[in-house]
């Protein structure tokens, strides 16, 4: 009995002079756990590996780490289930270990196979609790790897990504002439500005001292054409194109393209900004294309994905803007670092063109009429914008380094209820199927048949009225206006004289609104005859690429022209056009001051003939003119329906068809001066002759008006003048009495 008692205990101490087992730091063996006590701790010892795999598994589970770690997920519970079916047979025997020393023991050879057994799984969970620490090890190097990796990828992607967009556009193909203005090199770079509506004799009020000076310091003709029809959408995408309309495609401001059976109308901008309206290559993709950076400032069609290249700078339409905020803009784009700066933006340094839009003096004109005291404080805003624009180039010093380009688009002629005429009263509306544009009506019949028939009926019924043209595309359209090789322009036109206008019954009733003094809105249009005075646009330029004498005055030309002109100005080589002048431009002499003290042009008279007479010789077709109502509404719909739509951020919205009040009044109001409510109808003829008086009279009234406060205004710069110049003839003296 003593010799298993000395056994048992020299097991004992043989198990606890293992420096190695996993139950040394405890004490196990010292305190005499029982059974139980080691079968927890082993159960804590294989919770708490759990509890760190749970751990690594949720790490992994995030993020990326998914990405990377395949299926380790799948094989995780087996595992688990390893190392637990591993801490049960440990568990087992140890179990059965103690219960046999607890017990009396066995056997000195039980106690030796019981010892090597418990020795053999102490050393398993070892190598688990050493495989473990490895995996954790490992698993945290390979997060630490991937996260690098994943860095370095974006980096990479991001560096390839402007890599590409930069050389996707390609460099300039010669180096170009560099100017220094004393801290930064420039290359040929202009300032092209449109003022929208800002029509030519707007220059002789007196009011613009800024454009009178670029007038005075570089090259100008006394007046620039646009092209034909004369509205916005066409004649700005001719300046930057060099193509007429009917080349480009946008032939009006709204129009039917029969291939595609659409309508295009330019505020409708989900259709109207989709490349397929836009032919030609606009100025921005034939400078970028070659390497030369580029700023669109709401210019209209601009917004429209055209060509292989975008302007690096593109500003979208904002009708709030303020005048200021352009200027500040402008010269932003100027102090940006050029291409050749190292620490210029890769795709979006400093541009060589920039392309500005201003619409507010064409907005006050379609608003109040272009002699309207309204026009005449934009025209004085607009002028005072150029001013800041010129300072802010003077005090950068770029006034003999960068080109000023001002141009606008069209000009505009005031309107008035005695020059409308009624559709109905010209033709039977039940044969129309599409009418487009405005002020002119391009007509579709519905049977192409009825072509013929239509063209004589319009001929015989205007053929006593001599402010209404009536044309076939293809037969008898003015060769000067260009406006007959495109399908997009209808077959048929009626064409009113400049000042005059027509509309459909639904949209202004002449007769009713003759009768109740209503007037006619908008108090201004353009769209005529692209040659007629009132019609007439600008172009100003001063700057390295207009050499020339201060002052000097250029002939006459049209906008087709100003495409090449600025593609020259900045170096770049333009596409194919319509355009024939080229840089340098040859100057016929020097300006004068009979260029700016001619008398403006006079708006038509307001005029007797009107829709009353044009129906007494039309019966036949006033008679229709009821069954025909429901027809014009039918043509009309697609139209309406655009002209509802929410307006375009590409373009200023103008009048796009006439009504009898202001745009935000669903009904027509008397204008001042009117008929009564209470008169009778039974007046007539002695009522219209009674009205055509006093409107007579009112136009003189505010034609003196205009003169007065142009009078006014020149007589005040003059005083300034005077004024400025003695005082600093008194800045002279006192310096001189002071030295």
């Amino acid at each position: 009995m003593a010799q298993g008692e000395r056994e048992k205990v020299e097991d004992t101490e043989s198990i606890l002079s293992d420096d190695e087992t996993v139950y040394e730091a405890s004490g196990l063996y010292d305190q005499r756990k029982t059974s139980t006590e080691l079968r927890r701790e082993d159960q804590e010892l294989l919770e708490e590996e759990d509890e760190r795999e749970k751990l690594l598994g949720h790490d992994s589970s995030s993020g990326l780490g998914r990405i990377f770690r395949g299926d380790s997920d799948h094989n995780a519970p087996r595992q688990r289930e390893l190392r637990r079916g591993r801490g049960s047979q440990s568990r087992g025997e140890s179990t059965e270990l103690m219960y046999n020393m607890e017990e009396g023991g066995r056997s000195s050879g039980e106690s030796s196979r019981s010892r090597e057994s418990f020795e053999g799984d102490q050393e398993r969970i070892r190598s688990i609790i050493k495989d473990s620490r490895q995996k954790r090890k490992y698993q945290h190097i390979q997060r630490i790897c991937i996260h690098g990796a994943i860095l370095i990828l974006v980096a990479g992607l991001l560096r390839l990504a402007i890599s590409a967009s930069s050389s996707s556009r390609p460099a300039p193909k010669k180096p170009p002439v560099l100017l220094s203005n004393g801290t930064s090199e420039f290359a040929p770079t202009t300032i092209l500005i449109s003022l929208d509506g800002f029509r030519a004799d707007f220059l002789q009020r007196g009011i613009t001292p800024s454009m009178r000076s670029l007038i005075d310091e570089g090259v100008s003709p006394n007046y620039m054409l646009p092209s034909f029809p004369s509205v916005t959408f066409p004649n700005h995408y001719t300046i930057v194109t060099g193509l007429y309309p009917e080349s480009h495609g946008v032939v009006g401001n709204s129009f039917w393209d029969p291939e595609l059976k659409e309508d295009f109308y330019y505020t409708n901008k989900e259709v109207s900004m989709q490349s397929k309206w836009w032919g030609g290559d606009p100025l921005w993709s034939t400078a970028e294309a070659q390497g030369i950076r580029t700023a669109v400032h709401m210019w209209p069609g601009s917004e429209a994905m055209i060509g292989e290249f975008q302007p690096a700078h593109l500003d979208k339409y904002n009708g709030t803007e303020k005048l200021d905020f352009k200027v500040n803009r402008i010269l932003g784009l100027l102090d940006l670092p050029g291409p050749e700066n190292p620490s210029a933006a890769a795709i979006q340094p400093r541009p060589q063109l920039i392309a500005a839009y201003v619409p507010d003096v064409d907005q006050d004109g379609h608003r109040y009429g272009p002699n309207s005291s309204e026009v005449h404080r934009s025209i004085t805003r607009v002028d005072a914008m150029l001013g800041k624009l010129v300072s802010g180039l003077a005090e950068r010093n770029l006034t003999e380094i960068v080109n000023l380009v001002i141009v606008s688009d069209h000009g505009m002629a005031s309107t008035d209820t005695t020059r409308v005429l009624q559709l109905e009263d010209l033709i039977d509306t039940s044969l129309i199927e599409h009418i487009e544009g405005w002020p002119h009506f391009g007509l579709r019949p519905k049977n192409p048949n009825d072509l013929q028939k239509l063209y004589n009926d319009l001929k015989r019924n205007t053929e006593n009225n001599p402010n209404v043209e009536v044309y076939l595309r293809d037969w008898d359209m003015p060769t000067r206006y260009h406006f007959s090789n495109n399908d997009r322009i209808a077959p048929l036109w009626i064409f009113p004289k400049t000042g005059w206008a027509i509309a459909t019954k639904e949209e202004f009733d002449v007769q009713e609104s003759l009768k109740n003094g209503y007037s006619y809105y908008p108090k201004g249009i353009h769209g005529y005859d692209h040659e007629h005075p009132l019609m007439r646009a600008i172009f100003l330029a001063k700057g390295p690429a207009f050499p020339h004498q201060p002052g000097s005055k250029l002939e006459p030309f049209q906008n087709i022209e100003l495409y090449n002109i600025l593609c020259d100005s900045i170096g770049a080589e333009p596409k194919p056009n319509n355009g024939t002048l080229r840089l340098p431009l040859k100057p016929m002499g020097l300006h004068s001051e009979d260029d700016f003290s001619a008398e403006a042009p006079a708006d038509p008279p307001a005029h007797s003939l009107t829709s009353s007479t044009v129906s007494s010789a039309t019966s036949s077709v006033a008679t229709s003119a009821a069954t025909s109502s429901t027809a014009t509404s039918s043509a009309l719909s697609s139209a309406k329906a655009s002209a509802s739509s929410t307006p375009a951020s590409s373009a200023a919205v103008e009048p796009t068809a006439p009504t009898a009040s202001e745009p935000e009044e669903a009904e027509p109001q008397p204008s001042e001066g009117g008929v009564n409510d209470g008169e009778k109808d039974g007046e007539g003829k002695g009522e219209q002759k009674g009205k055509d008086w006093w409107e007579w009279f009112s136009d003189k009234v505010n034609a003196a008006k205009g003169w007065a406060l142009d009078t006014a205004h020149k007589a005040g710069d003059k005083i300034s003048e005077v004024g400025g110049k003695i005082s600093e003839a008194t800045d002279k003296e006192k310096a001189k009495s002071s030295d």
